[in-house]
């Protein structure tokens, strides 16, 4: 994972000419919208997502196909990035693609992803965008399953932090913030306190 920062501008999209590896390049927040422009692409191995920070304060923050709210354990997340408005540059992640399987992300600041805001490399006809999104939007806000997954929870008592998939196999040069994949109810209460406080900045 690399960070850098570019210009507010768009910025368009480069193919290295001697690797013929292309680096994608996705807006977050791009008109103030709770979206990722792309919302998907199609990588091969070795290519490069770049993640541009619009504005407002967003994440890019790995998860599965099964509860595309709930970050992904060990996989790749931005931390908050704090645009101010009319900024002149922005905050930028990029990503190496390891694999060609579909890779999983969302928007973690409160309601975010409930409200679709998501984005997915390589979907299938099996796993498409429009199942994860809509997947997204059904989530239980408290949980960030699946609506139907967290009532089976609820039901059957069993803890509903807990996220499905392989290992992330999207690379990034420097380190990714780890992710628990369960919480205890007190770190999920400061969690969504501290989400919130987050929020107040949109």
């Amino acid at each position: 994972m690399r960070f850098s920062t570019a210009a507010a501008a768009v910025l368009p999209v480069l193919a290295a000419s001697v690797s013929a590896q292309t680096n994608f390049q996705v807006q977050i927040g791009a008109n103030q919208g709770l979206t990722f422009d792309p919302p998907t692409v199609t990588a091969a191995v070795g290519d490069t997502i770049s993640f541009l920070f619009m504005a407002k304060n967003h994440t890019v923050t790995q998860s599965s196909f099964a509860a595309p709210c709930q970050s992904l354990a060990g996989g790749i997340d931005s931390g908050f990035q704090p645009v101010a408005a009319g900024a002149t540059s922005v905050p930028s992640l990029t990503v190496t693609v390891n694999q060609t399987t579909p890779l999983w992300f969302y928007c973690k600041q409160t309601g975010h992803c409930e409200k679709g805001m998501v984005f997915a490399v390589n979907p299938t006809a099996a796993k498409s965008f429009a199942m994860f999104q809509g997947a997204a939007n059904t989530s239980d806000p408290t949980s960030g399953a699946p609506a139907s997954s967290a009532a089976a929870s609820a039901t059957s008592g069993a803890a509903s932090g807990t996220s499905s998939g392989s290992t992330p196999s999207a690379s990034a040069s420097g380190t990714s913030t780890p992710n628990g994949a369960a919480r205890t109810a007190a770190s999920g209460a400061i969690l969504a306190v501290a989400g919130l406080a987050a929020g107040l900045l949109l």
